[in-house]
């Protein structure tokens, strides 16, 4: 079993070793080392061949009535890293920036718990590429990954949290995170000269009239006590001032707190682009790409079950959140699966995403514990 020295050993090594979504390889074989070393007598891992940068991890229950799973993240971001730590990155413009390396450790610790002390259920692993982007949590599961033996009955996963406090379990009943949705629209007209308009068919003009009209769905379409957003973050139409422009794209992102929130705002967004097609008598191409950003909507029971356990532990400090508009792809697993999402408090001034983000390394083993504690209790429950 990991020490908490030895925690924060393997953590600092997997800080400086940052990898992007599908290239984490030498992420993987110092993984698959470090679990390796564990007592093996009831492991069994798998590399799935579709998924080469990923590890599956079963721990063989001594009475299995069922398969709890545990997913983390294993991907870093392009940041180029401005901590100054003597264990900064070693890879140029790539960074844990999220707090993955906090994650990977954490699940380490409480596998190898269980590599000593054989659970009563089994336990799967999930060492999960391509968190940040291409969705790797979707991809395992179209791959068929989650199969026979390897599927979970449950699924649980943390992500941490720089403004609670370090060590701290924070979750909620409902959504943790919103899902997203890229959003990229073309219109396409007549191009030509501004002096002549009536010869052209300008999308400048078609595509103001768009935006302008996309504001009025989260204020008329969607119900006030829920919340959703839309944001169109660029446009980017024509070439000179006196050329009308025959071609302008529009980009964006939606996110929303429930699925059905997410679709209704989709329908709207096609709904309005459709019109102004007709319109302006004009081509209006819209694209919508969630991939495996999904809300993550936490499972009821199973939630109530980790709250509880969570806020009847003495040495648990937990804390009750609100919901946070960024995404995580494991919406779109506890989509497939009944699950739970919750918080490692870090407690860094610096937020997620940051090139100066420095969790403190106390979470780690705190966060082992609760984690190693709900499962045992998981597991007495029928």
């Amino acid at each position: 079993m990991l020490t908490e020295e030895q925690l924060i050993q393997v953590r600092r090594h997997l800080h400086e070793i940052p990898e992007l979504a599908l290239h984490e390889f030498q992420t993987h074989d110092y993984l698959l080392k470090v679990i390796q070393e564990f007592n093996q007598d009831n492991l069994e891992i798998l590399v799935p061949e579709k998924l080469p940068t990923a590890i599956l991890v079963l721990v063989h229950g001594s009475a299995p009535q069922r398969t709890i799973g545990y997913r983390t993240d294993i991907d870093a971001l392009p940041v180029e890293e401005q901590t100054g730590l003597p264990y900064a990155s070693h890879h140029p413009g790539v960074m844990h920036a999220c707090g993955h390396d906090i994650h990977m450790t954490v699940a380490l610790g409480v596998l190898s718990y269980f590599s000593d002390h054989q659970p009563k259920d089994n336990l799967l692993f999930f060492f999960q590429p391509a968190e940040e982007s291409d969705y790797g949590g979707k991809r395992a599961y179209e791959d068929g990954v989650f199969t026979g033996k390897w599927r979970p009955d449950e699924f649980y996963g943390l992500h941490d949290n720089p403004d609670l406090p370090a060590g701290a379990i924070g979750c909620r009943m409902g959504t943790l995170f919103a899902g997203t949705t890229e959003v990229n629209i073309d219109l396409t007209g007549k191009g030509g000269h501004a002096a002549y308009p009536q010869d052209a068919n300008d999308t400048v003009v078609a595509a103001a009239s768009l935006i302008m009209q996309v504001q009025t769905v989260i204020s008329r379409s969607i119900d006030p006590i829920q919340s959703g957003v839309i944001t169109l973050g660029k446009i980017q139409g024509g070439s000179i001032r006196n050329v009308i422009a025959g071609h302008t794209r529009i980009e964006g992102t939606i996110r929303g707190l429930t699925q059905t929130m997410i679709q209704k705002i989709d329908h709207r967004l096609e709904e309005i682009c459709k019109g102004i097609g007709a319109s302006f008598n004009m081509e209006v191409k819209l694209e919508l790409n969630q991939g495996g950003y999904w809300p993550v909507e936490n499972n009821p029971a199973l939630t109530k079950d980790f709250i509880d356990y969570m806020q009847q532990t003495p040495d648990v400090n937990f804390i009750e959140t609100a919901p946070a508009m960024t995404g995580e792809d494991f919406g779109f697993l506890l989509a497939q699966f009944p699950g739970t999402m919750f918080w490692l408090g870090v407690d860094d001034d610096s937020q997620l995403h940051s090139a100066t983000l420095t969790p403190k390394e106390s979470a780690i083993q705190k966060g082992v514990d609760a984690i190693t504690g709900f499962l045992i209790h998981r597991m007495q429950e029928n």
